[in-house]
């Protein structure tokens, strides 16, 4: 939520931040209820100066045993109308919080301007593209052959938009999300977190997907309880209503969740594979830090995201995204795109973003500074990173002409030594297990 006195000193560049991201505002509506409000407010003090008045003199007539009947039907006439005030200030203040909520945060001033993705600007590239002696299939063909990922009977479990992770698949997505905590926790100094799933509509409202992205969202109507489109929105709001102390920042949580979105509007966009699903694992990083800190601690977020690219020995590319390419809350974005052989393209599997104080405003999470003063704390996110791109990143550039798939160095570890996968038989891929 922008401080609304940013939208009272500077609206001209209020309207224009909202045009450069592509969104609607009611502005000017919203700049006439403030100050029918703020004219209400001091109506509303002036008649309760005017009941503390008459209130006092009716205790001294009492005490002189005087008549105050008079100025007892005017005080419970001022009392009567201050009520009324009162109400029709409430009013006015849920109507200012309602147009509040759907102005997105000021793009910062390093953010390029434009309408589109076409507008985003290359920042960084990392890797040398693989090269192929055959041509490279895409992952729904070789996770089929490999008989370690099953979109059909997925399908006939859930619908579209999910997958059946089987056998080394399954352990290769497993293996994924443990190296990723273990790196960030062990050598990035991240609390490890498991948040719930569900959340509330507060708590949605506050990292600014409620209200304007309901209708992608996976909602249980009976306890008004959403399932989480990402770790941001309960590891943020684990200290929203606070007030830290200046000594606990920053505040540094990684954690694992799984990832519900409707993708509401995307229908017929990379309906194939794992490109696009409606439920997904994801490792999200979460900081809470000084105000004066956060576009060196987004720099840090984006070095963090981009090590586990490098350790698992993908290509990838860093873009800052531009205005219009900028979500509703953030201030300013990396996206971190990867390489994928099979479907030949770049995919996003990370957005490193610095939101300033946009959703301590609405979460209500502040921090008393070295001098006693209390100031919103600002946050960033980003994803560290999202795992069904990665994996399909994993399945295709280390794919091999005899169709099997080798497993990245790093997380052999992680799957008993197994250092390749080959199409899985009866007895075939049998690792080594502790219990035995």
């Amino acid at each position: 939520m922008l401080d609304i006195n940013i939208v009272r000193n500077d609206i001209e560049k209020v309207k224009q931040a909202v045009f450069n991201k592509n969104e609607k505002a009611n502005l000017d509506s919203l700049l006439e209820i403030d100050s029918k409000r703020k004219a209400l407010l001091i109506e509303c003090d002036d008649l309760r100066n005017k009941r503390n008045v008459t209130s006092k003199k009716i205790s001294k007539l009492k005490s002189k045993k005087q008549d105050a009947s008079s100025e007892i039907q005017e005080m419970k006439g001022v009392s009567d109308n201050i009520k009324q005030l009162e109400v029709n200030i409430k009013a006015l203040t849920d109507e200012l919080e309602s147009i509040l909520l759907n102005i997105p945060n000021i793009p910062a001033s390093d953010v390029p301007v434009g309408k589109d993705p076409t507008s985003n600007v290359m920042v960084k590239t990392w890797g040398k593209r693989k090269e192929f002696s055959f041509t490279p299939l895409p992952h729904w063909e070789i996770g089929k052959e490999l008989d370690i990922l099953d979109f059909e009977r997925a399908a006939k479990i859930s619908g579209a938009g999910f997958t059946l992770y089987k056998g080394a698949g399954a352990r290769l997505e497993r293996a994924l999300y443990n190296f990723m905590l273990d790196l960030h926790s062990q050598e990035h100094g991240y609390t490890e977190l498991f948040p719930p799933y569900l959340v509330n509509r507060s708590s949605m409202t506050g990292t600014g997907q409620l209200p304007k992205l309901e209708e992608d969202m996976y909602r249980i109507p009976e306890d008004d309880l959403f399932l989480i489109p990402t770790a941001e929105v309960p590891v943020t709001n684990i200290h929203s209503n606070e007030v830290l102390s200046a000594k606990e920042l920053p505040l540094h949580y990684a954690a694992c969740t799984a990832c519900f979105r409707r993708e509401a509007g995307s229908h017929g966009k990379d309906t194939r594979g794992m490109l696009r699903v409606h439920q997904f694992n994801k490792v999200e990083l979460v900081k809470l830090v000084r105000p004066e800190t956060s576009y060196d601690e987004l720099e840090s977020l984006l070095s963090v995201s981009e090590k586990v690219l490098q350790l698992l020995g993908l290509e990838y590319q860093v873009l800052k995204l531009c205005t219009g390419d900028l979500s509703f809350a953030a201030a300013k974005c990396y996206d971190i795109e990867v390489w994928s052989s099979g479907v030949n393209k770049f995919l996003e599997v990370s957005s490193c973003s610095n939101f300033e104080d946009f959703q301590a405003r609405r979460s209500n999470i502040r921090f008393r500074d070295d001098d006693g003063k209390i100031k919103h704390v600002h946050t960033l996110n980003g994803s560290g990173v999202a795992l069904p791109r990665t994996m399909i990143a994993i399945i295709e550039n280390y794919q091999r002409e005899d169709g099997t798939v080798e497993i990245p160095e790093v997380l052999r570890p992680y799957m008993n030594g197994l250092e390749v996968i080959n199409k899985r038989k009866k007895s075939s891929q049998r690792i080594i297990s502790f219990f035995s």
